[in-house]
């Protein structure tokens, strides 16, 4: 029975990355993939997967309402697929997740699923709950926080430089509008308004 891994970490680990090369390793050999993107996140455009080191190639985007394991099995029908990957699957909701999970079990194709764990309130995306939960394989791809810990969280900065602290959980953006930091500096930055009104009292 084919497997359902989770790569997952905060930003700019290089899971993008890691993801063009398993395809270019499998495609190398002959293989095919199908590499699918959600189609909210559309900063290299929709329907591509591009790291930040200038690797890219062309992508199925994918839309909250769409059923992934129909999709899957239509290429397969098509032609054979040696693995399927997914580009910022923190974007899936259960459902999808569970989808995966049947392109496994039932159409015996492995799922490479790459995303962020948390969200910058240190909240888990849907996508990410499942895959934790129902993936055979759980893999840590690890990124550094600017302290040189760790950085397995991640901090939405406003104009100003300042961390947000509330609003919607999805807002698409790069390094202009995220940071990846150790659970400290999260902490630090985040309650840092809490901080000033302790020490004012």
């Amino acid at each position: 029975m084919s497997k359902l891994y989770f790569y997952y970490s905060s930003m700019n680990a290089g899971k993008s990355t890691s993801l063009l090369q398993s395809s270019y390793n499998y495609r190398e050999r002959g293989m095919n993939t199908l590499v699918l993107s959600p189609l909210v996140d559309d900063r290299a455009g929709q329907g591509v997967v591009a790291s930040r080191i200038g690797l890219k190639t062309e992508a199925t985007a994918i839309s909250s309402s769409d059923n992934v394991f129909e999709i899957v099995k239509q290429h397969q029908s098509e032609t054979t697929l040696s693995c399927v990957l997914i580009d910022e699957a923190q974007f899936l909701n259960r459902q999808q997740v569970f989808q995966l999970g049947e392109v496994c079990d039932q159409l015996n194709i492995p799922v490479l699923a790459y995303g962020i764990r948390t969200d910058f309130q240190g909240e888990p995306f849907e996508g990410s709950r499942y895959l934790l939960a129902w993936a055979d394989n759980l893999k840590e791809i690890k990124a550094i926080c600017h302290c040189g810990r760790k950085a397995t969280m991640v901090i939405r900065r406003d104009e100003t430089g300042k961390a947000v602290t509330s609003g919607a959980q999805i807002a698409i953006g790069g390094n202009d509008l995220y940071e990846s930091t150790c659970r400290l500096h999260f902490k630090e930055a985040y309650f840092a308004d809490e901080s000033a009104e302790r020490l004012d009292n």
